[in-house]
């Protein structure tokens, strides 16, 4: 356990309802763009904990009426609704609270006006004024700027040496701000933040809900092990080498919990499937609800979905779901063995209502082309069809090159913005059964962990390639990988 785990959990107001509100987690800031409240509403889908209500330059009726807006959708997704500098519109608006730059106002003051049991953050830059708003009584401190940025001018970069400097003196909640994204946000987890205060790297992306949803998994990389936790749904694999078995063993092995649901029972070895009993899509949906309902899962990783009735019913239920989580899909279209595990019309129904939610999609070369419709036979066509696939709803899409030909297996990872190739030498086996749950999986738990993609995918990639590479002869078909010396490997 990291040195951040060992300081306590704090709570910093209990209201009425008896639901204490905690500085934690992703701070979200307001801008001064078009849409705020549709923006922000997507954003708080996404796992936002804190939302400050930066209205600057605007006019007090429109502060009036937009912060309402914001409070009722704080409110209706349990998360403390803080005003920036101005106490007065706090206390028009009711809200949880109030942050304040170092020039704007007095702790006692600003507490003397909200009242009792509300929260009241104070700006710093340095240790001298962290340590005199904490004993002037502030529930927390924001402290930067981690990194140079647009929204304000920064005088003062403390970054995240200085944050690891005060962390350990400062006994109140510490929101780290300033020019912090998906990128960057490892470094300043790990250098002790409690929260980390973003604007433009949300509320500026095409998925504020999926910038947040990121942001908000890099917690896990201070927790003990096993660290986060990965809801797989997938068929069951009687010979143990694919599906639910499969990726159980992966995220349990690699050191995350894994929790699952079942979508069809199959009977098959290592040499194919022999038959296939899909589940009613209501037990499925029971399953998921019983999981989620009680277990606190990161991310969801599915596998062989197998009926359209089966894909429709997950597709809505996951939509409805308040508080989106990341999702992982691993097409799963046909066995080892040849066997179809998807027909056309769940592949039909699985591009229109599934796709579009995947917060990660992972084909292999054959299932991308049954996707698109179009053959695929180099890695120039593998980047197109990835722009293809995210185009169609994906927000990342990795596509798996161990179908084609050459020295090196190539995956190409597309982000929405650029293409990332991770390569590896072709190993000519046929010990590859499982290959795609086990490296899905793998990725899922990283992520689970605290990795951002790209690293994640990388040691997802990493490990697949090893348990490959260990894999032994096992029955008289396609064997299995090596979840078990992969694993150890990397330890």
């Amino acid at each position: 356990m990291s040195e951040n785990n060992n300081r306590p959990f704090r709570l910093v107001v209990n209201k009425a309802a008896q639901q204490p509100l905690p500085i934690a987690g992703v701070y979200l800031i307001t801008d001064q763009g078009d849409n705020l409240v549709e923006r922000v509403g997507t954003a708080l889908r996404g796992g936002v904990t804190v939302l400050q209500y930066r209205a600057k330059g605007k006019g007090r009726d429109v502060c009036r009426e937009e912060g309402a807006q914001l409070k009722q959708l704080c409110r209706s997704f349990g998360v403390a609704f803080i005003v920036n500098d101005d106490v007065e519109l706090a206390v028009d608006l009711d809200a949880d609270g109030v942050h304040l730059g170092q020039d704007d106002g007095s702790v006692r003051g600003a507490r003397e006006q909200l009242g009792a049991g509300r929260i009241v953050g104070k700006s710093t830059h340095n240790l001298n004024e962290a340590l005199q708003a904490e004993q002037d009584g502030a529930d927390y401190i924001g402290f930067g700027a981690m990194y140079p940025t647009d929204s304000k001018n920064v005088s003062h970069i403390a970054g995240t040496a200085g944050l690891a400097e005060i962390r350990d003196r400062i006994k109140i909640p510490v929101v780290a701000i300033g020019g912090i994204t998906t990128s960057n946000a490892c470094r300043v987890v790990d250098a002790g933040a409690d929260a980390l205060a973003v604007i433009s790297s949300v509320l500026s992306s095409p998925r504020p809900d999926v910038a947040v949803s990121e942001l908000k998994l890099l917690f896990n990389r201070t927790r003990p092990f096993p660290r986060g936790a990965v809801l797989t749904i997938a068929g069951s694999d009687s010979g143990g080498g694919a599906g639910i078995q499969a990726d159980i063993k992966t995220i349990t092995l690699l050191g995350s919990y894994a929790a699952s649901v079942i979508t069809a029972l199959t009977a098959q070895n290592t040499r194919g499937v022999s038959s296939i009993h899909g589940l009613p899509p209501s037990f499925v949906i029971d399953q998921l609800a019983a999981v989620l309902s009680d277990i606190p899962v990161d991310v969801i990783k599915t596998g062989m979905l197998h009926t359209p009735a089966i894909v429709s019913a997950l597709a809505e239920n996951l939509s409805e779901r308040k508080i989106m989580l990341p999702l992982v899909i691993d097409p799963v279209m046909i066995a080892k063995g040849g066997a179809t595990l998807m027909d056309r019309d769940a592949i039909h129904v699985f591009s229109r209502q599934l796709l579009p939610q995947a917060y990660l999609l992972t084909p292999n070369v054959p299932e991308a082309e049954r996707l698109l419709g179009k053959l695929i036979r180099s890695e120039a066509e593998m980047e197109e069809a990835a722009r293809e696939l995210h185009g169609m709803g994906a927000a990342n899409v990795l596509i798996k090159g161990g179908h084609l030909t050459g020295h090196s297996s190539t995956d190409i990872l597309f982000d929405g913005t650029e293409c990332h190739t991770f390569s590896a030498e072709r190993m000519f086996t046929s010990n590859t059964h499982g290959t795609g749950c086990s490296y899905a999986s793998a990725i899922a738990a990283f992520l689970a962990q605290g990795d951002p993609l790209r690293s994640a995918v990388e040691k997802g990639k990493e490990f697949i390639t090893t348990a490959i590479r260990l894999a032994r002869p096992l029955g008289k078909g396609h064997s299995p990988v090596n979840h078990y010396l992969a694993a150890q490997e990397r330890t």
